[in-house]
């Protein structure tokens, strides 16, 4: 069977979806795709333009979400997905906070302004946007998980690596390639509990592939 991912190494919404074939050992290729206007050929796999797709031999499915929940239906072990129902329903929460929350208010204005603009564009950082999303935007975002993790746990929902811990640590990588660190006076839990899930192989060599592609 041939897998592929279709994408941009350094999208935290391809990452998301790398991990957790790592997490599942699935082997794959990445074939990298640049996100801003994409070709009328990798339209015809995402209608909506957008990275990733996962490929299985002739199946295309585009979108992180749709693309996890395909992976633990047909690769069920190790499990990603909490059985329990309540967990369940707090990981795919947190997936969507972090899609729909994290990247909107934080990712994509400081990591675009920071790396993507200025070395894939010619776009000049506009500090402006960024000091906004540091000081207004991620604040109580990072206030929410540092609560969630205020009991103790090691993982985001219940006593398991998830979907959750996935969707929430690819946001801040990005983040950290954008010189953004959790400040750990501010927020203690958050920031151990982002060492702990970047040092997990299945982040720590991807972070390190990033790192070499950025110069870092």
């Amino acid at each position: 069977m041939t897998r592929i991912v279709h994408g941009a190494g350094a999208s935290p919404f391809v990452r998301k979806v790398r991990v957790a074939l790592a997490e599942k050992g699935l082997e794959y290729d990445l074939e990298p795709v640049f996100p801003f206007n994409p070709s009328p050929e990798f339209k015809k796999i995402s209608p909506l333009g957008k990275i990733p797709v996962y490929q299985e031999d002739d199946y295309y499915l585009p979108d992180s979400s749709a693309i996890l929940d395909y992976l633990e239906v047909k690769y069920p072990n190790p499990p990603l997905f909490p059985k329990d129902a309540r967990e369940r329903g707090h990981a795919l929460f947190l997936e969507e906070f972090a899609d729909g929350g994290l990247a909107t208010k934080g990712t994509a204005a400081i990591f675009f302004q920071r790396v993507v603009g200025p070395r894939f564009m010619g776009h000049p950082t506009d500090e402006a946007i960024v000091t906004k999303a540091i000081n207004e935007d991620l604040p109580p975002l990072q206030d929410y998980l540092e609560g969630l993790l205020a009991a103790g746990g090691e993982f985001l929902v219940g006593s398991k690596f998830s979907i959750a811990d996935i969707a929430v640590a690819t946001q801040f990588v990005n983040l950290a390639h954008a010189r953004y660190t959790v400040d750990a006076g501010r927020w203690p839990k958050l920031a151990a509990y982002l060492t702990r899930i970047f040092a997990r192989p299945t982040f720590a060599k991807l972070i390190e592939e990033e790192r070499a592609m950025f110069g870092g």
